[in-house]
């Protein structure tokens, strides 16, 4: 069974600049796509590559759950985050396995919420940079690293083109004391190049 655990959340972009509805939308659509047969685990497959057996993950802005799911049927043991609690319940619903909690990733502090367990990676896929608060990225990216071993890493994939510039991206990860390991374009690993317009980004603690 999934675990669902709540705490305060503040004023986001995904609040703010999508129109009503919104969040139930993008449920329904995820859920379509399963039942389409979409590939929905290219994230978790890269992740999964990535990490030893039985590892904790964050999924942090997990959204409804498909890559929380998804590490959690490959064996790890996952939390999964989001700002928003609809996004949150569904997961629970359609995901179940993983604990679930509802916060905001600048203010992020799970063993308040009695998860004091490090983990060995922690990953912020669809487009999460886009949707938290307004100069709030350097905090996301400190807080959610944090929670990570200190040989641990973070990942992180955006769409290049809105708001948020990769130049910009990289300030905020310097200032959170996280370094670029590696970049890449795409989940599947296409070679990074400045025409490319998404960044996968793995971030390892400074030395």
């Amino acid at each position: 069974m999934a675990t669902s655990l709540r705490c305060m959340t503040r004023t986001t972009r995904w609040f703010t600049e999508t129109e009503e509805g919104h969040s139930q939308w993008y449920i329904d659509r995820f859920r379509a796509m399963a039942a389409e047969g979409a590939d929905l685990t290219g994230e978790a497959r890269l992740m999964d590559a990535m990490l030893p057996r039985a590892a904790r993950v964050l999924d942090a802005g997990c959204g409804p759950g498909r890559l929380s799911g998804e590490l959690y049927r490959r064996g790890h043991q996952v939390v999964g985050v989001d700002v928003d609690p609809a996004l949150i319940e569904a997961a629970t619903q359609d995901h179940s396995g993983p604990t679930y909690a509802v916060a905001d990733l600048a203010e992020l502090d799970l063993p308040e919420l009695g998860i004091d367990e490090p983990f060995d990676a922690a990953v912020l896929a669809g487009n999460v940079m886009w949707f938290v608060a307004p100069d709030s990225e350097t905090d996301v990216l400190s807080s959610v690293a944090r929670h990570v071993v200190a040989d641990g890493f973070v990942v992180v994939g955006f769409g290049l083109g809105r708001g948020l510039t990769l130049a910009q991206f990289d300030q905020h990860v310097v200032a959170a004391g996280l370094r670029v390991e590696h970049r890449f374009a795409t989940w599947d690993l296409k070679a990074w190049s400045e025409e490319a317009d998404f960044a996968v980004s793995v971030l390892r603690h400074q030395d």
